[in-house]
């Protein structure tokens, strides 16, 4: 194979690391406001936990108010223009919508804004001088190519870039530093779904029964089954392996192993329990087990759930959101639960993207600065799809005014996205 790393190196103003929700939208932002940007994912599609890990639907990024009624979206600017063109294609059903047209709209979304993409490339290396990124390597069918910009954006949902170049970074929680349980999604196919509707309710009592009977090793309390956009198909969020570290390669194997011996247990579960699922097999699954949790960078400021639970409005808000504080028990069964009342939203400081002391480096997705608790709640696509266009705008703004991204003009920055139909609070 041809080593590359002697070819010229090729350079951009932004390069965003990573094409899930949050990158695409950090090059989508960077890129629309005049910056040369770059894109590389790992895989052959842009897309991330949907396209890699089959997570749908869309979780709740609205509220209600409580007197009128009235619904106020949280989620906009770019995340809104993606979820309407899927809606426009036909892609959507309620909050769920089909992947492989995310993939296409978020190709054709690219090409329009001009960003220039590179696929199936894995960053392997990243270069530092001083507080400055200086370039990232990539390992591809070409060999390893090094790559440099002006600015960076760290949108690997695990902090890869920023924990490589050696910027500090938290792993789960405090104590013992274990993350959220992985999850392998997968699909069901030939359920009747007039059956399934009528009985969907009762899949969870039935399943916790058969657990105390101790016919079930997997610890999920809770399944999650939910229909898919196309009939006689479901998808189940419902594996759970506990005690593994997502980012150790090793850990990383044993728990796809136990996850696909659970998606058997699951399935016979619920062809032997659950009428509608008599004549149904296994369909398909993630190619990749599904991580709630893994590196949180330390940034200027790190998000707590205190503050997300007093709704506090910081003065550098980029972001908002109201999700709820869903945390899997890391070690077995068991999922904790806030839940925000109706009118109640918090916002999302843009100092917790920016590591600590970075001078040309962001952070965006679920890796951002923040405790284990508040994470459980910012995690979600809707979410992390706005904090990728607050990163990538704040970088295009950091370039114009040649500044570090942490001395950039924060209510220019809020009035850039607010303009581009953002909803910051």
């Amino acid at each position: 194979m041809e080593n590359q790393t002697t070819a010229p190196v090729r350079t951009y103003d932004v390069i965003v690391v990573g094409g899930g929700w949050t990158g695409s939208a950090a090059a989508l932002a960077a890129a629309r406001n005049g910056a040369r940007t770059l894109l590389i994912e790992r895989i052959n599609a842009l897309g991330g936990a949907p396209a890699t890990m089959d997570v749908n639907p869309l979780m709740r990024y609205f509220t209600k108010d409580p007197v009128t009624g009235e619904t106020q979206y949280l989620s906009r600017g770019i995340f809104e223009e993606i979820v309407a063109d899927m809606r426009r294609a036909g892609a959507m059903k309620e909050n769920l919508f089909n992947p492989e047209w995310l993939k296409i709209i978020l190709n054709r979304k690219m090409k329009e804004a001009g960003v220039e993409l590179l696929f199936n490339s894995v960053a392997v290396e990243a270069e530092r001088k001083g507080d400055r990124l200086v370039s990232v390597t990539v390992a591809n069918k070409s060999g390893m190519i090094k790559l440099a910009a002006t600015y960076f954006i760290d949108c690997t949902g695990d902090a890869d870039v920023a924990a490589a170049t050696g910027f500090p970074y938290r792993l789960g929680r405090t104590e013992d530093h274990l993350c959220q349980p992985m999850t392998l999604n997968f699909s069901i196919a030939g359920v009747d779904p007039d059956l399934f509707e009528k009985n969907q309710w009762n899949i969870v009592p039935l399943w916790q029964e058969e657990q105390k009977k101790g016919y079930i090793k997997n610890p999920m309390d809770t399944i999650m089954v939910f229909h898919s956009t196309v009939p006689s198909i479901v998808r189940l969020n419902a594996t759970r392996v506990v005690r593994r570290n997502p980012t150790d390669c090793w850990d990383i194997t044993q728990a796809d192993l136990e996850a696909r011996e659970q998606i058997v247990e699951l399935w016979e579960f619920l062809r032997d329990h659950v009428p509608g699922f008599e004549n149904s097999s296994i369909y398909s699954s993630a190619i990749q087990t599904g991580v709630r949790e893994s590196r949180m960078i330390d940034g200027e400021h790190i998000l707590t759930a205190e503050e997300l639970v007093a709704c506090t409005c910081f003065p550098d808000r980029i972001a908002a959101g109201n999700y709820d504080i869903d945390i899997h028990n890391p070690e077995g069964s068991g999922t904790s639960h806030y839940f925000f009342p109706d009118g109640q939203y918090y916002t999302i400081p843009y100092r917790c993207l920016i590591p600590k002391n970075a001078e040309n480096l962001l952070v965006a997705g679920r890796c951002i600065s923040a405790t284990h608790e508040a994470q459980a709640s910012i995690r979600i696509m809707a979410i992390v799809c706005t904090l990728g266009e607050a990163a990538g705008t704040a970088a295009a703004l950091a370039l114009q005014d040649h500044c570090p991204v942490g001395e950039v003009n924060v209510p220019r920055l809020q009035e850039t996205l607010v303009k581009a139909n953002a909803f910051i609070g």
